[in-house]
C-alpha cells in the first residue's frame, strides 16, 4: 500500500467505447474525473481500433482519443457515416443525450478535421440546438468555399494570409504559413504537423470551454500532485499514473542526438524515471517556485531547483560524479496538461552555471577563429574569451532582480593565452 497524503491514488482511466451505428462511435471520458460536456469529431479515417482500444502512433493520438482525454464526451462520426445518408449528427446527438458520461448536457461542440466533411452537415448544423460552436480545418485558398453558419465559429487554415483575418464573435480564424495543408491536424497523414496541430489544439480549448461550460481542471493541484509523487512521496507508479497514456518528458538542455535525458512514452519515461531520476535526487531537493503562469492547458514555471550534489545526478549531469557542492539552478518548465493528467514536460536550463556552481567551468576557453584586425604576438599561445556565464548569481538574480548587476558582462574582452 502506497503511503500518500491524498486519500486518492492517480490511476489510469479504461477506455470506454459505445458503438452507436456504422461509422458512429462515443469514446467516454479518458480521464479520472470520467464525466465531460459532448463534442462531436468528424474525421476521414476513424481512430477505433478495437472494441476497446484507439489509434496512437509515436505518442499521437487519433483526434477522438486526443478529445476523450481533454474530458469531453466525445463521438467520432466517419466519411464513410455521412456518405451513407444516414442522420449521423442527430445519431450522435441522441448517443449524448442518453450517455451517462455526459455533463453541461444540451451544450456541444463540433470539430471538422475536413472541410469537406463540413460542408456535408454546414446546412443542418443552425437546426440542432444542442450545438453551441464548430471548429473548421480548411485551406486558406479555399476559405471562401467554407459553408457559413450562425453558431461561433473557429477556422483553422494552412497557408499565409496577406490580410488580417477575422477575429470576431461569431467568426475568429488563424493562419498557419508552414502547413502544407488542412490535414496538418489530422494525425497519421503526410501532410501533419505536430507543433502546429498542438497550437490549433489549444485555441480549440480555449474557444470550446466557454461555450460548453467546461471541461475545467485545476491545473495547478495536478502539476502540484504530479511533483509530489516525483520528488516527496518517490513513486514512480504514482507518478505515471497522473500522466496520461502515452506521455513524455524533454529535458532540452543536456539534450543531444541519441543522448537525451528524460523519456518519449510510457515504457521510456518509466525507465527514465525509475532507473534515472526520482530514486537519485539527493535527499535535500527543493524548488522554489519564481512566477506561475497558467494556461489553458499549461503551466509555465520559473523556479529555482536546489539540492547538494552528492549524488551521480544521470539527468542533470550525465557521466560527472558527486562533487559535494550546493546547486541552486534556475529551471523554465513548461507543463501541457491533457484533461486531467499530464502529457508533456519541456524542462530548460542554464547548464553553464551549474557548471560553474560545481567548480569545472573555467572563467576562459580557447577562441578557435581568426579576429579580423588583430595581431598575435609571437610568443603567444592563442586567444581566450571570457566565458559569459555565471554561477550562483544567476539564481540569485532571478530571485531579486536587483542582487547583482545588469551588464558587468559588457566588459568582457578577449586575452592572449
Amino acid at each position: 500500500m502506497i503511503d500518500s497524503k491524498y486519500e486518492i491514488l492517480p490511476f489510469l482511466p479504461k477506455t470506454s467505447l459505445q458503438p452507436l451505428a456504422s461509422g458512429i462511435t462515443v469514446v467516454h471520458p479518458l480521464t479520472r474525473r470520467g464525466k465531460g460536456p459532448g463534442l462531436i469529431v468528424l474525421v476521414s479515417q476513424t481512430g477505433i481500433t478495437g472494441q476497446s482500444s484507439l489509434a496512437i502512433e509515436n505518442g499521437v493520438p487519433c483526434p477522438v482519443m486526443k478529445w476523450a482525454e481533454e474530458g469531453f464526451t466525445t463521438v467520432e462520426i466517419t466519411a464513410a457515416a455521412l456518405d451513407h445518408g444516414t442522420n449521423a449528427l442527430g445519431i450522435a446527438l441522441d448517443g449524448l443525450r442518453n450517455s451517462h458520461t455526459i455533463d453541461s448536457k444540451g451544450l456541444v461542440g463540433l470539430v471538422a478535421y475536413d472541410p469537406q466533411l463540413w460542408n456535408k452537415v454546414a446546412s443542418t448544423i443552425d437546426t440542432l440546438g444542442e450545438i453551441v460552436g464548430t471548429v473548421v480545418y480548411g485551406n486558406l485558398e479555399t476559405q471562401q468555399a467554407l459553408s457559413q453558419t450562425s453558431l461561433p465559429q473557429l477556422h483553422h487554415l494552412a497557408g499565409k494570409s496577406e490580410k488580417l483575418l477575422p477575429r470576431g464573435e461569431k467568426l475568429t480564424a488563424y493562419d498557419y504559413p508552414n502547413a502544407e495543408s488542412f490535414l496538418f491536424a489530422t494525425p497519421f497523414s503526410k501532410d501533419f504537423k505536430y507543433s502546429l496541430e498542438s497550437v490549433s489544439h489549444s485555441r480549440n480549448l480555449s474557444f470550446f470551454k466557454p461555450l460548453t461550460k467546461g471541461p475545467y481542471f485545476d491545473l495547478e493541484a495536478i502539476w502540484d500532485e504530479h511533483t509530489y509523487y516525483e520528488f516527496e512521496n518517490r513513486s514512480v507508479e504514482c507518478t505515471m499514473a497522473t500522466m496520461v497514456q502515452e506521455p513524455y518528458v524533454n529535458h532540452i538542455t543536456t539534450l543531444r542526438i541519441g543522448q537525451l535525458t528524460g523519456g518519449i512514452g510510457r515504457e521510456a519515461l518509466t525507465a527514465f524515471y525509475r532507473d534515472h531520476f526520482i530514486f537519485q535526487n539527493p535527499d535535500d531537493v527543493d524548488t522554489e517556485v519564481i512566477s506561475r503562469s497558467i494556461g489553458i492547458d499549461r503551466v509555465i514555471d520559473e523556479f529555482i531547483f536546489k539540492c547538494t550534489h552528492d549524488k551521480q545526478l544521470d539527468w542533470l549531469l550525465p557521466g560527472v560524479p558527486p562533487t559535494g557542492r550546493m546547486l541552486e539552478i534556475p529551471f523554465v518548465a513548461v507543463v501541457n496538461i491533457r484533461g486531467d493528467r499530464l502529457y508533456h514536460e519541456h524542462i530548460s536550463w542554464d547548464q553553464c552555471t551549474v557548471l560553474f556552481q560545481l567548480g569545472i567551468m573555467p572563467d576562459y576557453l580557447p577562441f578557435p577563429h581568426p579576429v579580423a584586425g588583430l595581431a598575435l604576438k609571437a610568443a603567444s599561445k592563442g586567444l581566450e574569451y571570457r566565458v559569459p556565464a555565471t554561477g550562483v548569481e544567476t539564481a540569485k538574480k532571478l530571485r531579486n532582480k536587483d542582487a547583482v548587476g545588469s551588464n558587468q558582462m559588457f566588459d568582457y574582452k578577449l586575452r592572449e593565452a
